[in-house]
Protein backbone atom coordinates (compact mmCIF):
# COMPACT_ATOMS: atom_id res chain seq x y z
CA UNK A 1 0.00 0.00 0.00
CA UNK A 2 1.28 3.32 -0.97
CA UNK A 3 1.49 6.17 1.77
CA UNK A 4 -1.03 8.67 1.47
CA UNK A 5 0.63 12.81 1.94
CA UNK A 6 -0.97 14.97 4.43
CA UNK A 7 -0.79 18.95 5.16
CA UNK A 8 -3.12 20.68 6.83
CA UNK A 9 -2.70 23.81 8.30
CA UNK A 10 -4.15 25.92 11.77
CA UNK A 11 -3.47 29.33 12.90
CA UNK A 12 -1.62 30.23 16.21
CA UNK A 13 -1.82 33.19 18.17
CA UNK A 14 1.22 35.21 17.26
CA UNK A 15 1.10 36.69 20.83
CA UNK A 16 1.57 32.79 21.63
CA UNK A 17 4.46 31.69 18.85
CA UNK A 18 7.29 31.53 21.49
CA UNK A 19 5.55 30.11 23.96
CA UNK A 20 4.21 27.48 20.98
CA UNK A 21 7.63 26.81 19.96
CA UNK A 22 8.93 25.61 23.24
CA UNK A 23 6.48 23.19 23.97
CA UNK A 24 8.10 21.70 20.47
CA UNK A 25 10.99 21.52 21.62
CA UNK A 26 11.27 18.93 22.68
CA UNK A 27 8.16 17.05 22.64
CA UNK A 28 7.20 14.56 24.99
CA UNK A 29 8.35 11.37 24.45
CA UNK A 30 4.88 9.57 24.97
CA UNK A 31 2.96 11.94 22.55
CA UNK A 32 5.67 11.54 19.84
CA UNK A 33 5.07 7.89 20.46
CA UNK A 34 1.12 8.36 20.39
CA UNK A 35 2.00 9.94 16.98
CA UNK A 36 4.20 7.01 15.79
CA UNK A 37 1.27 4.63 17.03
CA UNK A 38 -1.00 5.71 14.79
CA UNK A 39 0.55 5.05 11.57
CA UNK A 40 2.16 8.51 10.96
CA UNK A 41 5.32 8.81 9.72
CA UNK A 42 7.62 11.59 8.67
CA UNK A 43 5.83 14.61 10.15
CA UNK A 44 6.41 17.71 10.20
CA UNK A 45 5.35 21.10 11.60
CA UNK A 46 6.29 24.69 9.93
CA UNK A 47 5.75 28.29 11.71
CA UNK A 48 5.25 31.37 9.54
CA UNK A 49 6.41 33.84 12.16
CA UNK A 50 4.80 36.59 10.21
CA UNK A 51 1.11 35.72 11.17
CA UNK A 52 1.47 32.38 12.74
CA UNK A 53 0.39 30.25 10.14
CA UNK A 54 1.07 26.56 11.10
CA UNK A 55 1.70 24.08 8.24
CA UNK A 56 1.72 20.26 9.35
CA UNK A 57 2.85 17.42 6.75
CA UNK A 58 3.08 13.67 7.20
CA UNK A 59 2.91 10.68 5.25
CA UNK A 60 0.18 7.60 6.71
CA UNK A 61 -0.95 4.46 5.09
CA UNK A 62 -4.74 4.71 5.95
CA UNK A 63 -5.48 8.84 7.83
CA UNK A 64 -8.92 7.60 9.15
CA UNK A 65 -7.10 4.74 11.09
CA UNK A 66 -4.26 7.27 12.42
CA UNK A 67 -7.42 10.27 13.30
CA UNK A 68 -8.97 7.05 15.16
CA UNK A 69 -5.89 5.96 16.67
CA UNK A 70 -5.29 9.61 18.33
CA UNK A 71 -8.56 10.29 19.01
CA UNK A 72 -8.81 7.27 21.31
CA UNK A 73 -5.03 7.91 22.96
CA UNK A 74 -5.42 9.30 26.58
CA UNK A 75 -2.19 10.72 25.70
CA UNK A 76 -3.16 12.48 22.55
CA UNK A 77 -6.39 13.75 24.01
CA UNK A 78 -4.29 15.39 27.18
CA UNK A 79 -1.96 17.02 24.82
CA UNK A 80 -4.60 18.15 22.23
CA UNK A 81 -6.29 19.90 25.39
CA UNK A 82 -2.89 21.50 26.36
CA UNK A 83 -2.53 22.82 22.72
CA UNK A 84 -6.15 24.20 22.15
CA UNK A 85 -5.21 27.25 23.93
CA UNK A 86 -2.60 28.01 21.28
CA UNK A 87 -4.96 28.04 17.90
CA UNK A 88 -7.51 30.59 16.62
CA UNK A 89 -10.34 29.57 15.38
CA UNK A 90 -10.35 26.07 15.55
CA UNK A 91 -13.71 24.35 16.23
CA UNK A 92 -12.04 20.99 18.53
CA UNK A 93 -8.85 19.37 18.55
CA UNK A 94 -6.34 20.21 15.92
CA UNK A 95 -5.00 16.53 15.52
CA UNK A 96 -8.66 16.13 14.03
CA UNK A 97 -10.28 19.34 13.23
CA UNK A 98 -7.23 21.03 11.15
CA UNK A 99 -8.19 21.94 8.12
CA UNK A 100 -6.54 19.78 5.13
CA UNK A 101 -4.63 20.76 2.25
CA UNK A 102 -5.34 18.96 -1.36
CA UNK A 103 -2.19 18.03 -3.08
CA UNK A 104 -2.14 20.02 -6.50
CA UNK A 105 1.63 19.26 -7.65
CA UNK A 106 4.00 15.96 -6.52
CA UNK A 107 7.53 16.27 -8.41
CA UNK A 108 8.23 12.56 -8.04
CA UNK A 109 4.68 11.44 -9.10
CA UNK A 110 4.81 13.82 -11.98
CA UNK A 111 8.80 12.37 -13.33
CA UNK A 112 7.46 8.61 -12.13
CA UNK A 113 3.89 9.24 -14.75
CA UNK A 114 5.69 10.68 -17.90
Amino acid sequence: MERVRVAFRVQVHTELLDEYRAVHSPVRREMLEAIAASGRHNYSLFLDETDGTLFGYYEVDDDEVAQSSLAASDTATQWEAEMARFFVALDGRADQAARHLPEVFNMTDQLESS
